[in-house]
């Protein structure tokens, strides 16, 4: 392995650990206007995603549940990374990200910027746990559609 995957594999494992430990945005969301809860059999995961949008913005963004580290800092990392953002961007978001984590990202798409959330591509070297960082993505994604059925990424 090469200095540069060495360096970017500890980069995932920290901000990984970190999320896990003090994950941001945990907590219910009574003024919510939009909620979905999400489930991952294989691992047991569960959690609900809270949104709070207003003239089509994500004001407010949290997540409540349980789950294994990647979940947890997925689901936290993406509360910081949609709000304040458009609904349309958000749902954009929600597509680039699962294309990044599943390796279904085409060659003619434009780069995206993902900032922080580019850790998450680590993942992908761990094909088991790809369906627990998508989970709170799914789940953001039903909450925004406002489907009451429980998210799954099956």
């Amino acid at each position: 392995m090469s200095d540069r995957q060495d360096s970017l594999r500890e980069l995932y494992q920290e901000v990984i650990f970190d999320h896990n430990r003090k994950p941001r945005n945990y907590r219910p969301l009574p003024t919510a206007s939009h909620h979905a809860d999400g489930h991952n059999p294989l691992c047991g995961d569960q959690l609900t995603v809270y949104l709070q949008v207003e003239d089509g913005i994500v004001r407010e963004a949290s997540f409540v549940g349980h789950g294994c580290a990647i979940s947890t800092a997925s689901a936290s990392l993406m509360t910081e990374a949609v709000t304040g953002k458009p609904v349309e961007d958000v749902e954009a978001l929600f597509r680039d990200v699962h294309a990044l984590l599943t390796g279904t990202q085409g060659t003619d798409a434009p780069a995206r910027d993902f900032g922080k959330l580019q850790v998450l591509a680590g993942v992908k070297d761990f094909p088991a746990r790809v369906k627990c960082a998508t989970l709170a993505w799914h789940t953001l994604h039903n909450a925004l559609a406002g489907e009451a059925q429980t998210a799954h990424t099956e």
